[in-house]
């Protein structure tokens, strides 16, 4: 028998998540203290720290979380997101948006939300979130909703949140979705939705800072995990960037986008991000960086390390010709930068494109630097396709296109430019 449960807001406590000295990177955990007090969902009224769900099916609209608060699901205990879109609120578009991604004006609300918190903890013994995003994806392919479609976690202007094991299945549109947020982790998670779900995402950093992103594995529709930063005059003018982020031991899958995708919503920056020890297979694209002319931003100082690829399409691209706008106002000569890229020791197996580099005339990608990669392509491959892009190479096979042999800037100096700045020399 399905029940259905009022996911109730509780009372704040003084439990914090220690973090002694938490930067937002892999390298220091958050400690999870235990809240001092617990309530079960069965419960109804009673206050606490934590909202314990127990085995079962609990259907539920929308719902918003509270400061000071653990959502932890027990094992076998099931959250259902209903299906009724009156069920969904309505909220105003995020301001680095200008208006929702799909319809223009409002969004629906995501299932399980938080605005301005502080030390928040999704968690659980390997309980599930169910988004049933069948019927929003049918309603996505008419045509036909009303607004854009929810997620199905999103916390915006919060600090401190961790997000751990559980399983996250059938999103709506994007399962975890971190906006303005600062000091994220989110860690053990298993994400899917169906190959033929369309435009669904794992993860999406969307304008945060301080985010780590491990020992995950996430099987997606479209993007398995994709930073962002806002859209065209939108995230121009809010301002602010995706950066300090930590991306390591995660297996990806992506249909019919990219495992790692990089924008094409990017209009605020991103920037200082490190990946490592990544597994991608049976994927359209492995690691993306997308943007088009009125984005403006940037995307630089990015270092993608030790990744296994297998039987992916198109291994590694960046275009600068991919994205919608969201209304007339942008600037066309807005033109983003891409700069300061360095990839390196990537093995890939059953690869069709080995690279695909296509950037904007009037802005080329500068300074993408490839190190000790080892594409092996099937029978029907190209190696690799460049326009308006300059670079350096060194134990690339294939070999790169020219444009990415520049003997005037080697690698070495390459992988200097990116360790001056001292914040990612650790990742070379």
């Amino acid at each position: 028998m399905l029940l259905v449960a009022l996911l109730l807001l509780l009372a704040w406590s003084n439990a914090v998540i220690t973090v002694d000295g938490y930067d937002g990177q892999c390298s220091l955990n958050p400690t999870l203290d235990p809240r001092p007090h617990s309530v079960s969902i069965l419960e109804f009224g009673a206050g606490g720290a934590q909202l314990y769900v127990p085995p079962g099916k609990w259907l539920t609209g929308s719902f918003n979380l509270t400061s000071h608060l653990t959502l932890f699901l027990e094992k076998g205990a099931t959250i259902i997101g209903s299906q009724d879109p009156t069920h969904w609120d309505v909220v105003e578009p995020l301001p680095s948006y200008g208006r929702g991604l799909e319809v223009p004006g409002g969004r629906y609300q995501s299932l399980i939300n938080g605005y301005q918190l502080q030390d928040v903890v999704i968690t659980g013994n390997n309980g599930t979130i169910n988004g049933m995003g069948s019927v929003w994806w049918e309603w996505f392919a008419l045509h036909s909703l009303n607004h854009s479609r929810p997620h199905l976690i999103e916390l915006v202007e919060s600090d401190y949140v961790v997000v751990s094991n559980l399983t996250i299945l059938n999103a709506p549109a994007y399962a975890i979705r971190p906006v303005y947020c600062s000091h994220v982790h989110i860690q053990n998670l298993s994400i899917s939705a169906p190959a033929e779900s369309p435009f669904t995402v794992g993860i999406v950093p969307d304008s945060s800072n301080n985010v780590c992103i491990e020992d995950c594995i996430v099987s997606m529709g479209h993007d398995a995990i994709s930073l962002k930063s806002g859209w065209d005059e939108y995230g121009v003018a809010y301002d602010r960037p995706t950066e300090n982020v930590h991306i390591r031991r995660v297996t990806l899958n992506a249909f019919s986008g990219s495992t790692l995708a990089f924008g094409s919503e990017m209009s605020g920056g991103l920037s200082n991000v490190f990946v490592e020890h990544v597994h991608v297979f049976d994927s359209n694209k492995g690691v993306q960086f997308r943007t088009t002319k009125g984005r403006g931003g940037y995307m630089k100082e990015i270092v993608i390390s030790d990744i296994q690829m297998d039987n992916v399409y198109i291994a590694i691209a960046a275009t600068g010709h991919c994205g919608s706008h969201p209304d007339d106002m942008f600037d066309p000569n807005a033109l983003p930068h891409l700069d300061s890229i360095t990839l390196k020791g990537i093995i890939g197996r059953n690869i069709t494109v080995a690279g695909s580099f296509a950037g904007i005339e009037e802005s080329p990608f500068t300074n993408i630097c490839l190190s000790n990669i080892d594409l092996s392509t099937n029978s029907i491959s190209s190696a690799w396709e460049c326009s308006n892009v300059s670079g350096s190479s060194d134990s690339v096979n294939p070999e790169p296109c020219p444009e990415l042999r520049n003997p005037t800037n080697s690698s070495s100096s390459c992988f200097y430019l990116l360790s001056t700045s001292g914040r990612t020399a650790s990742a070379l």
